[in-house]
């Protein structure tokens, strides 16, 4: 698992433009004198049993914001909060019980833009032991881990769209198992696996 750690440790030092959640709609025009919000999400890695594992989560369905999305552990830059790398580290404490001092900050992904006017900034950590992740009440459903070797592979993706504000919107996607990693999430983890691939 190391050789894999230190793959990500080079991927994450190469150059690569910022994403949004209009990579695959250059028709979409975003508008003049936007403002966007800072925020960090972590991309916690941990050892699992047959290699580095991604722990994500599945937001409440009682959230007023993307209510049963698979999503990374963060949230928005607090007053609080020095960098976005801090709200990253806080909001997974928070969110799933990670205590930040098993955490090692590995390094950041380029910049992503939401449609919901977020600029993230996704964190790559290395969780060095297990830890008990438990779900905050209210906001996460489920706590759960996929090989990050499924979405470290670029031919996991599929590209698939619906309409939104009156026009087809396409996103990637990845799903596995019961899992359907959709939007920011899996633009995200997208970016990685293009770092990642040979």
């Amino acid at each position: 698992m190391t050789d894999m750690l230190d793959k990500v440790r080079r991927a994450l030092a190469a150059d690569s433009r910022p994403s949004s959640d209009f990579d695959l709609n250059p028709d979409f025009i975003l508008p003049e004198g936007r403002v966007l919000r800072p925020a960090g999400v972590l991309v916690p890695l941990i050892d699992g049993p047959a290699g580095l594992e991604v722990i994500l989560t599945k937001r409440s369905s009682a959230l007023k914001h993307h209510p049963g999305q698979i999503a990374f552990p963060g949230g928005k830059q607090d007053e609080g909060d020095a960098t976005v790398v801090d709200a990253a580290l806080r909001e997974a404490q928070e969110e799933i019980a990670l205590p930040t001092a098993l955490v090692d900050v590995m390094g950041t992904l380029p910049h992503h833009e939401t449609v919901t006017n977020f600029l993230v900034t996704p964190v790559v950590a290395h969780v060095r032991a297990p830890f008990d992740a438990r779900p905050e009440p209210g906001e996460v459903a489920e706590v759960f881990r996929v090989p990050l070797a499924h979405v470290a592979d670029p031919t996991k993706f599929v590209i698939e769209g619906r309409m939104w504000r009156g026009h087809k919107r396409h996103y990637f996607t990845v799903p596995y198992g019961p899992y359907y990693i959709w939007g920011a999430t899996a633009r995200i983890l997208r970016g990685l696996a293009d770092r990642l691939a040979p």
